[in-house]
């Protein structure tokens, strides 16, 4: 009984093998080419789903950028097998090569299509869509692109999209995004991208043998990114841009009781749109290739000599150390000498005797020259680092910021081997020599003054941010130099008649920087002088602060004046009436003479280092 017991299960042991032999037999002979097909036909295709990307705003609700359809051809992996490279290439209007390399990748997955071409046109897109039927996977994708609405306006602070580096493709921040993504690379694009992006979704999609969508299998939706305020004001960028006239420079607005940065223009620039688009390697090269350096951002990256822009600063100086007295007049002949050297005041034939208000209104460098020789280069070295200027603002662009330099006796001795001359100091009080500022050290330096010496880090954002210190100088010297600065707007021989507004009282002082190459005789435009511009108003109550550079512009009255009067009008100047100025100490516009007309154009020197020179006219 036990031994038929065995057989009958043995018996049922062999059944079951031949049973599953047969099964196997059945479905990889007499059925195998059945579940092949089926294999085959049944793929998985990963689509990550783009995020629609936060809108950039200015400080008065203008939108800045939209998002717009961007489109790409991809092809699905499964179906690479028996395609013909030459054949797609022709089809997508791209090189063998290029095509090649993106399909043999070795970052390629089994599951996530091959983008192709980005930056599809319409016409491009009817084209694939009549024609993949000839190419098994091929398919047009969606993805969110980036228009910039007011295109060169404002790009060097607004930024624009591009594909991932290399750098940032193997960052952790960046896992899971597509090797193709487009995600902020320059300006508030970049410093912001985290917060603009949103997150990608996916969808887990069954596709056929022709890559033809089954089923939905999974999805996950997408996360809109969040919208950002800046603090700029288009209409500011928007106002100096015709102000330049095709010139090279920058303009740089600050409002004074928060820091927020109101415009930051740099001249000539470039249109981010051709970066959102899928920029060209041609058009890459033409832009890197361009003489006027579009890409360089000339408000952070530019430094050069401020020229008298920089006697605000000698100024306050002299009246914070009591090196001056206010009422005493210094003659003015027209230059000084000191050994064998000349350093010659703008005005040929001298001003005569003139006290400090009149210096700084008619820019009388004779007068300057004295008060610097009295300070001493540590002194004025003191103030200009205490209002900013030497360092990097700190403003956040992801670009590198230029210091500027501002000497004193150690950096001489430390960088040259030798002590410091007082011809080098006479440069120096004038904003000469080895003095160098950039645009917006030099705009953060008067809204530091203007608010009556308050420091504010720079902001991007509206809202700006909380103070971090004090200048600690007094206020009377602040409300000394204020007036003398309406004056060099609005009274008869100030030299910036060209800021004067009819709707509300502007203070500032011109500037020019005399180019090394004009001094040894040579002419052409790239030797002619930078022109600069430093302004605030209302003068009683500032609320704009501002620097123009305007690159081989000759005189800071006839060319960065002009500019700086359309920046701050195009803020402050409303469709509604102008309140007036408030009476007080500060005179009104009202209160000035109109110009006269013998008076000077402008009126500062810029000389080179110990030269025999003679000033032009700011």
């Amino acid at each position: 009984m036990k031994l038929k017991k065995i057989h009958l299960g043995s018996y049922i042991i062999i059944a079951v093998l031949l049973f599953f032999c047969f099964k196997l037999w059945q479905l990889q002979v007499l059925e195998g080419d059945k579940y092949r097909a089926l294999s085959e036909s049944n793929r998985l295709r990963i689509v990550k789903t783009p995020a629609p990307r936060g809108i950039i705003f200015d400080r008065n609700g203008t939108p800045l950028v939209k998002d717009v359809p961007f489109f790409s051809v991809s092809i699905s992996p499964e179906t690479l097998k028996g395609l013909d490279p030459n054949a797609l290439a022709v089809f997508l209007s791209m090189d063998k090569k290029e095509i090649e390399e993106k399909l043999n990748r070795k970052d390629n997955s089994p599951f996530i299509p091959i983008k192709l071409k980005q930056g599809l046109s319409f016409q491009e897109v009817a084209h694939i869509e009549a024609g993949k039927s000839d190419f098994p996977g091929l398919f047009v994708e969606t993805d969110v692109g980036r228009e910039y609405l007011f295109g060169k306006v404002g790009a060097h602070i607004i930024g624009y999209l591009g594909k991932m580096t290399s750098a940032q493709f193997d960052n952790p921040e960046f896992r899971g995004f597509p090797p193709d993504a487009l995600i902020g690379q320059w300006g508030v694009e970049a410093v912001f991208d985290k917060e603009l992006r949103g997150t990608p979704g996916e969808k887990i999609i069954e596709v056929d043998a022709l890559g033809r969508e089954l089923r939905l299998i999974q999805q996950r939706p997408s996360i809109k990114g969040n919208n950002i305020e800046l603090s700029i004001d288009i209409n500011i960028q928007k106002a100096v841009e015709d102000g330049f006239k095709d010139k090279a420079g920058a303009l740089v607005a600050i409002k004074p009781d928060t820091g927020e940065i109101l415009a930051l223009e740099s001249l000539p620039s470039f249109d981010p749109n051709v970066f959102s688009r899928g920029i060209t390697y041609q058009e890459w090269v033409s832009l890197m290739e361009d003489k006027k350096n579009p890409m360089l951002n000339r408000a952070l990256q530019s430094q050069y000599p401020p020229g008298s822009t920089f006697k605000i600063i000698t100024a306050t100086a002299a009246l914070e150390e009591g090196v001056i007295d206010l009422d005493k007049k210094i003659n003015c002949t027209g230059g000084i000498k000191y050994g064998k050297w000349t350093f010659g005041c703008w005005k040929k034939g001298g001003h005569g005797p003139i006290d400090f208000h009149r210096a700084i209104v008619e820019s009388c460098d004779s007068y300057f020259y004295e008060v610097g020789r009295r300070l001493g280069i540590d002194k004025i070295y003191k103030y200009a680092t205490a209002l900013g200027l030497g360092r990097e603002t700190g403003l956040d662009l992801l670009i590198k910021e230029r210091r500027g330099l501002i000497p004193n006796t150690e950096w001489k001795r430390q960088k040259k081997g030798s002590p410091w001359y007082l011809g080098e100091t006479y440069n120096a009080a004038i904003g000469q020599g080895y003095v160098t500022v950039t645009p917006i050290q030099m705009a953060r330096m008067m809204a530091t003054f203007s608010n009556g010496g308050t420091i504010y880090p720079l902001s991007l954002l509206k809202g700006g941010s909380q103070p971090v210190g004090q200048l600690g100088i007094k206020p009377e010297t602040i409300q000394i130099i204020k007036e003398a600065l309406a004056g060099v707007v609005n009274e008869p021989n100030g030299t910036a008649h060209a800021a004067q507004s009819q709707a509300l009282l502007i203070g500032g002082k011109t500037g020019t920087a005399q180019v090394v190459g004009k001094q040894r005789g040579f002419s052409g435009e790239k030797y002619m002088d930078h022109a600069w511009f430093v302004a605030f108003a209302p003068v009683d109550k500032p609320e704009i602060a501002l620097s123009v550079f305007v690159e081989h512009g000759g005189h800071g009255a006839t060319t960065a004046a002009p500019i700086a009067k359309r920046a701050i009008e195009a803020y402050l100047v409303k469709p509604k009436p102008v309140e007036a100025a408030t009476a007080g100490p500060i005179k009104k516009a009202g209160d000035f003479p109109a110009p006269s007309p013998a008076s000077p154009g402008s009126g500062s020197s810029t000389h080179g280092n110990n030269e025999n020179a003679q000033g032009d006219p700011e």
